[in-house]
């Protein structure tokens, strides 16, 4: 009994830890928005010639506002909280409504001059509104986004050419109503049109709208965000991974049996 109480004030104790790692920013990136950032090096002795990726999330319409608290109800800071170490920079601003990717590329740019940011691994991650966001984002700037994972989005911006250069995932649940399937499709559709995407399209037979944000507390979604560079040879998209309605909602239970199983280190910081 005694171990297992240790266990756990150790878990929780790693995973408020690594929360801590997440600094909010309020007014400091001009034309920007009001972002929490995450430094995995934060509190440790820094190591001179390190560089490490970076992650962009872009919430939902749900977490929009002007209170940045609600960044955290889903997400990478959840996910972070939860025990899962996502071991890079991390960019979680919050917007009022909708994402305008030059708003979101200054903020990447001010990471680049304040943090040794490896430019050829940034990403960037969305449901919902953030779904938009994503395509969006990686359509503006396909040469400095190595890869994108949208779910239950669609796109905003009238010019998609830019997606043919970025490995994208596109997930959609077929019994979303809030955001209709069709919003993707229609983005999958323009993709295939230019006859050289490099896209993966997940059709989620019976899920509904929000099921696919436990997409962030699965480990296999960085793995495959991570598995791609802006230097890969043809940028190719990696096809080793899957996502399943059954994987969706096992997401929590897997992730307990992480830290369950012995492996909080792998997994936290």
């Amino acid at each position: 009994m005694k171990k297992l109480v240790l266990c756990l004030l150790m878990t929780l104790f790693f995973a408020a830890a690594q929360a801590q790692h997440f600094k909010a920013y309020r007014g400091t990136v001009p034309g920007g928005y009001n972002f929490w950032f995450h430094d995995p090096e934060a509190g440790n002795h820094r190591d001179p010639n390190a560089h490490f990726p970076l992650l962009i999330f872009l919430h939902g319409k749900s977490l929009s506002g002007t209170n940045l608290e609600r960044v955290k109800r889903y997400g990478p800071i959840s996910a972070v909280a939860k025990g899962l170490s996502i071991d890079c920079y991390i960019i979680a601003p919050q917007t009022n409504n909708g994402w305008a990717p030059d708003r979101v590329m200054k903020i990447v740019d001010w990471a680049i001059k304040n943090y040794a940011v490896d430019t050829t691994r940034i990403y960037v991650y969305g449901m919902s509104m953030g779904g938009y966001g994503t395509i969006d984002l990686c359509a503006t700037y396909p040469d400095r986004i190595a890869a994108g994972m949208a779910a239950c989005g669609g796109a905003s911006v009238k010019n998609l050419a830019g997606l043919s250069k970025v490995p994208l995932w596109i997930l959609h649940g077929t019994a979303d109503r809030a955001v209709p399937f069709s919003a993707s499709q229609k983005v999958v559709d323009a993709m295939e049109k230019t006859g050289k995407s490099r896209l993966i399209f997940t059709p989620l037979k019976g899920v509904d709208h929000g099921r696919p944000s436990r997409l962030f507390y699965m480990t296999q979604t960085y793995d495959w965000l991570f598995s791609h560079s802006t230097k890969d040879p043809g940028r190719e998209v990696c096809r080793d991974f899957k996502v399943t309605p059954e994987m969706l909602s096992k997401a929590y239970e897997d992730l307990r049996d992480l830290k369950s199983d012995g492996k909080e280190e792998e997994y936290m910081e």
